[in-house]
């Protein structure tokens, strides 16, 4: 035989050599979960080794992960029930917590990237992601709501916005909300093809921010998440926030869509993000739980796979740990 494969595998030396796809700590983003009590910090049942905490609990908390070389973070609020109405007033009042908290870290932590969640779903008594009006989403009342929502996050300190809310015509809104007031630097993280999965359960647990049965209101996301079943209408949507003025695209789940992440890749120059969403994460870790895989090995193959599809950014609750087996 002439060729012979396993010659490039024949030691760790060689196979670095050769290695086609490199996945760093740079390439991560840790999600964090926040609290308003300052010093609260309660575990995720459905996700091992996550926590909802407070502004307190989260600055050690990036302290610690900015030590294996993580420096960027997406943060999630867990409203209390007092504060929510159809509307999500409180996403823009003075005295949200959320807002507090991003002025906190950037103050403290400069340097990290701060990433924001924008959508009504964490405010809103529905627990939509849009204004519920008569049963229905009603996508352009929503665009207002989250023109202010970004400016207000612009405001607190982060750096990049990341609307998941999935109405139409909601990157150009913002960013034209965003230049009008002056903030140009600050980028928006489209959740460009954001799926109707199954694989959300433990992040809605961890903000119970779950579509509410309510009478005459949708009990799911199915009329602007995305069908699971479509591959065309993740590449629409990426070129409609392209055209809007997005800085990245995001896939959503990441492991059940490789291929979109793939797709995206090769269609765009923009960086590509993909969640990889608690559901998938906590497979992954009750599996490991259960000594039927190793948790390291199996982690870093899942993040690999998302790395070698396509993805710049890859936003996991597995940050952290790859970082530290990394450093």
């Amino acid at each position: 035989m002439l060729s012979r494969p396993r010659r490039n595998r024949s030691s760790a030396a060689v196979r670095n050599l050769v290695r086609e796809t490199e996945l760093t700590a740079g390439h991560l983003v840790q999600p964090l979960f926040l609290l308003p009590q300052a010093d609260a910090r309660l575990p995720v049942v459905s996700l091992p080794g996550t926590f909802r905490m407070g502004i307190e609990e989260v600055l050690r908390e990036i302290e610690d992960c900015l030590k294996v070389g993580v420096y960027s973070y997406m943060m999630f609020p867990a409203v209390p029930e007092e504060h929510k109405d159809k509307t999500g007033t409180y996403a823009t009042a003075e005295e949200n917590f959320y807002l507090h908290a991003a002025r906190a870290i950037k103050e403290r932590f400069p340097e990290v990237c701060l990433i924001s969640d924008v959508a009504l779903d964490p405010y809103s008594t529905d627990g939509h992601d849009g204004v519920v009006i008569d049963g229905e989403i009603h996508n352009d009342e929503t665009l207002k709501l989250l023109d202010a929502m970004s400016v207000a996050q612009a405001q607190a300190g982060f750096d990049v916005i990341g609307p998941s809310d999935m109405m139409d015509g909601r990157v150009g809104s913002i960013r034209r909300a965003l230049d009008q007031e002056g903030y140009t630097g600050t980028g928006i993280m489209a959740y460009t093809a954001k799926y109707a999965s199954a694989f959300y359960g433990p992040f809605r647990d961890a903000l119970d921010s779950a579509p509410r049965q309510l009478q005459d209101v949708p009990s799911d996301k199915k009329t602007y998440q995305m069908d699971p079943a479509n591959v065309r209408e993740a590449l629409r949507e990426a070129a409609l926030d392209v055209a809007e003025g997005a800085d990245y695209l995001m896939v959503k789940p990441a492991l059940n869509y490789l291929d979109i992440i793939y797709r995206l890749h090769e269609a765009h120059p923009l960086p590509i993000a993909a969640y990889h969403v608690s559901g998938e994460c906590a497979m992954l870790l009750a599996a490991a739980e259960r000594g039927w895989l190793d948790y390291e090995q199996a982690a870093t193959e899942a993040l690999l796979s998302i790395r070698r599809a396509g993805a710049d950014v890859i936003i996991t609750y597995f940050a952290k740990d790859f970082a530290r087996w990394n450093v």
